[in-house]
């Protein structure tokens, strides 16, 4: 009997293992719930700004197009624009939109708001991005759903920037 029982790992061994595996599962959990609902920001205040937004919420990719210029001379003055897919009826419609820069010092540079009076659901704006990035939009429909695009750009003269 004790032959058999030497075989066994040790106790300490075994719970070892046995966290680690628990450790290492819960990690990919974490990790894949942040890569679909924060919408995979680079920057820890980009994700902290998107999952105040989106709360537990799941983000779907699609529905929402934004453009910007691919290479921007003047961070100061960037047009930014948002169409998001929609009937825009009383049943189904976009609630509103919010824009997020991961690379600005307070990402979330605007949120718009709609109703299915809107009619359509897209603006045209500008924005100031402090340096090169990706900004993000994303979309809250009626029926509690979110929706992202994103466009990536290369400003060359940064804005948001502190003269000392």
């Amino acid at each position: 009997m004790t032959r058999y029982l030497h075989n066994l790992p040790s106790p300490n061994g075994g719970r070892r293992w046995f966290l680690s595996a628990l450790g290492t599962l819960g990690t990919l959990g974490i990790s894949s719930y942040f890569s679909s609902s924060l919408a995979l920001a680079d920057t820890p205040q980009a994700m902290q700004a998107i999952a105040e937004i989106v709360g537990g919420n799941r983000v779907q990719d699609g529905r929402v197009k934004l453009v910007i210029p691919p290479l921007v001379e003047n961070g100061n003055l960037v047009v930014l624009k948002v169409n998001i897919e929609s009937p825009m009826t009383p049943n189904n419609y976009v609630k509103a939109v919010h824009v997020i820069a991961e690379g600005n010092p307070l990402p979330n540079i605007f949120s718009a708001f709609f109703t299915p009076r809107s009619g359509r659901a897209e603006l045209t704006t500008r924005v100031r991005l402090a340096d090169s990035q990706r900004v993000w939009a994303i979309a809250q429909m009626s029926d509690g759903s979110f929706w992202r695009g994103h466009a990536d750009t290369l400003v060359t003269l940064s804005a948001c920037t502190e003269m000392i």
